[in-house]
């Protein structure tokens, strides 16, 4: 494991750990920073120690000593830890604690703005900066850096508990957390960046084993669903090769999708489950069931309205009813404020326009998405259809 593999699995259980210790956000993250930057002097010189874990708790503990020591106020504080700094003996194997779930539930307390929930998780337990953070919500640098500040002086002020909700809390608090962990994967896929793609994997499989509930399990199976087509996305679905698809992936997102929509009502994450699971099991694009889809898009549409559903919908029934069905549903969400700068709505009116031979129009729409895409990767695909169309006599 090299030092960047080691940073990405420890920061989170490490920054969880001593914010339960010793209840200061802000500490946590200072004194994990602390050690993380001498890790990265000694470690290239010294080797990566044998137990990662414990020499980052160490090293932060005895961090929070010194700082805590220039703060006279904590005195008292400072003398039980500074007992604990000499007394502590890291845990055989180098297992760290594993507190992330209450970071998880404390970062989404209804207590803060639903806003201010998803940037302080992002920032605390993916280890997204900043900026990364601004992207994953457009909006600019500054503004985040003021959420996450306000986010952590509201925390430490309403003295919000460190802690997992009690059973009939859950309701009210799980849907934060999810669309959290949803936030981390789709912030890495975008980015093509597999390890927060896989770290939101590996904590949605957390919270299954924590808390059993369906529309967890729909979450996890969204994911792994969408993540087994990642080594074909560089080509729209309609012409990726689905022998690249990770099948495994396939058959457990499609297992998990049968108990997310069993036993009750289905929520929104295990529909949308069952939607990508018709794309991925279907031989080829062609054999899609899309009129299976659009039902599934009916209910999503009635169980979390927005856009986006919308806009999703309109795609599916022009591929049931044809382009001209399809194109005059997305022309009705013209004026919808959260799709004009939404790049995949340019790129499906100008999928919908060439299939209907208006190739000026298309070639338009399509330039218009390229300058809306968010990354390169994006783009690139999108050139490679508007060059296809240019290229047409």
């Amino acid at each position: 494991m090299n030092i960047e593999q080691v940073f990405r699995e420890e920061r989170g259980r490490l920054l969880a750990a001593l914010v339960k210790r010793f209840g200061d956000l802000d500490l946590a993250e200072e004194v994990t920073s602390d050690a993380i930057e001498a890790a990265l002097r000694h470690w290239p010189v010294d080797g990566v120690p044998d137990r990662p874990g414990a020499w980052l708790m160490t090293t932060a503990r005895r961090k929070a000593v010194d700082r805590l020591r220039r703060d006279q106020v904590h005195a008292a504080r400072l003398a039980l830890l500074q007992v604990e700094v000499d007394r502590y003996d890291p845990p055989p194997g180098d297992v760290l604690p594993d507190e992330r779930l209450q970071l998880f539930f404390t970062c989404a307390h209804p207590a803060l703005p639903a806003e201010d929930r998803g940037a302080l998780t992002l920032r605390c337990l993916a280890g997204f900066t900043t900026p990364e953070v601004a992207r994953a919500y457009l909006v600019p640098v500054a503004t985040m850096q003021q959420r996450i500040v306000r986010a952590k002086k509201k925390i430490k002020e309403a003295r919000i508990p460190f802690r997992v909700p009690d059973p009939a809390e859950l309701p009210e608090r799980l849907p934060g957390v999810l669309q959290v962990v949803y936030s981390i994967f789709t912030e890495g896929y975008a980015a093509q960046r597999e390890d927060l793609a896989d770290e939101a994997i590996r904590l949605a499989r957390i919270l299954r084993v924590l808390l059993p509930d369906r529309e967890v399990i729909g979450l996890l199976a969204l994911m792994l669903l969408i993540h087994a087509r990642r080594s074909a996305r560089s080509e729209l679905l309609e012409d990726q090769d689905r022998a690249l698809w990770d099948h495994d992936m396939i058959d457990e997102g499609g297992a998990l999708v049968v108990t997310a929509l069993s036993g009750g009502p289905p929520g929104p994450y295990g529909v949308q489950a069952a939607i990508n699971a018709l794309h991925d099991e279907a031989p080829d694009f062609a054999s899609t069931d899309w009129p299976q889809i659009v039902a599934l898009y009916d209910v999503l549409s009635a169980l979390a309205p927005s856009p986006v559903v919308a806009l999703n919908r309109a795609a599916a029934i022009a591929m049931r009813d044809g382009a001209e069905a399809g194109l005059t549903l997305l022309d009705q969400l013209a004026d919808e404020p959260r799709l004009r700068d939404y790049h995949p709505y340019r790129a499906a009116r100008a999928d919908l326009l060439h299939r209907l031979g208006r190739s000026v129009e298309a070639a338009e729409a399509y330039r218009e998405a390229i300058a809306l895409a968010g990354t390169e990767s994006e783009q690139d695909l999108l050139r490679r259809r508007l060059t296809a169309i240019e290229g047409q006599p």
